[in-house]
């Protein structure tokens, strides 16, 4: 069930033998009052009866010249209406204000559905999500891998999930905290590699940077180093701009100072670095551009937009060659230093 006591609910297109999953996005909430928000939000992000009906783009759409590697593939979209990247169990029910913080319970009961009906005898599935859903088909990966027979190809993929663990403009680590008190509220700790969370404050271990290290099953890292959210929520918070030097840089930028420019690419620099570190393996990929936007794979840049090409292959592209053993695919926009639009 959601967050706020209703059922939950999956759009899902079954075959046999091909399947993929794709995490919804949505943020997250990490008090008692956040939570309860989201439970009128519009987009269904805390409760089944709000969930608007989805359109299946990127890479879940059906059309070839779209989707040419997984148009022919079964489809789920895997709604998002926790709050904690399907990470949470806490066992007490808020009744006063009816919310459950279950959704590493969630994730569960909706990946044996679909073992139930057919999953089970998939040969190659793979396992996206976009944002806060990014973070989940990391977060979740190896759990998502152990339903499967060895001989099963499972891998996952996130699109704008990468959540790096850097300063902010003030120099200070304060989204740190947002995790923490997420991590904290939702029990999402016994969902997180337990090898991380024996060795650090279990809030870092929602990190990508210090979860990874402990995840075995092969991930593709779809992410921009000019992340729009992640420049508006990580870095150039309200907190650490509190004149607001920033905002209309963060919203346009065409407004952006030389002086602001140079910052960008500071954190750009920040998030090559965190991300280099957890992507050593040739078992993961990597697809790191410079285009100012957040999720990728659900719009043009997946597989038609010339601008966000490495080796004139596509997001849609790599991700094939990865998943398929083909060759290895780890490429970061180096040609491009300054965040710009695709």
């Amino acid at each position: 069930m959601c967050i706020y006591y209703d059922r939950y609910f999956i759009y899902v297109i079954l075959h046999l033998y091909l399947c993929v999953i794709l995490y919804q996005g949505g943020g997250w909430c990490h008090t008692i009052e956040d939570c309860l928000k989201r439970k009128t939000l519009i987009y269904g992000l805390g409760s089944s009866k709000l969930m608007p009906e989805l359109n299946f783009t990127g890479l879940m759409s059906n059309q070839q010249d779209q989707n040419p590697n997984l148009y022919n593939w079964n489809r789920v979209y895997m709604r998002y209406c926790d709050g904690a990247s399907f990470t949470g169990d806490v066992e007490e029910v808020d009744h006063d204000n009816n919310l459950y913080f279950r959704g590493a319970r969630v994730f569960d009961a909706i990946v044996e559905e679909l073992m139930s009906i057919g999953m089970k005898d998939a040969q190659n599935v793979l396992l996206s999500g976009c944002s806060a859903g990014g973070l989940a088909s990391i977060l979740n990966c190896d759990k998502f891998r152990r339903f499967f027979p060895q001989n099963t190809r499972v891998k996952c993929v996130s699109d704008a999930g990468y959540f790096p663990h850097v300063k902010d403009l003030s120099g200070e680590y304060r989204f740190e905290q947002y995790f923490d008190k997420i991590v904290t509220l939702h029990g999402s700790a016994k969902a997180l590699p337990s090898e991380c969370t024996s060795n650090m404050n279990p809030g870092l271990c929602f990190y990508p940077d210090f979860a990874m290290p402990y995840i075995n099953t092969p991930i593709f890292i779809v992410n921009s180093a000019y992340d729009t959210w992640q420049v508006s929520n990580m870095f150039a918070t309200n907190e650490s701009d509190p004149k607001g030097e920033f905002t209309k840089c963060k919203n346009d930028l065409n407004e952006c100072s030389t002086t602001q420019l140079k910052r960008l690419q500071d954190f750009r620099s920040d998030f090559l670095g965190s991300v280099s570190s957890v992507t050593k393996s040739s078992t993961e990929g990597m697809f790191i551009n410079t285009c100012y936007t957040h999720c990728q794979t659900d719009q043009s840049t997946w597989f038609g937009n010339a601008t966000s090409k490495f080796d004139d292959k596509t997001i849609a592209e790599g991700v094939d060659d990865w998943f398929y053993d083909k060759s290895e695919f780890q490429k970061t926009d180096t040609e491009h230093v300054d965040p710009h639009y695709c």
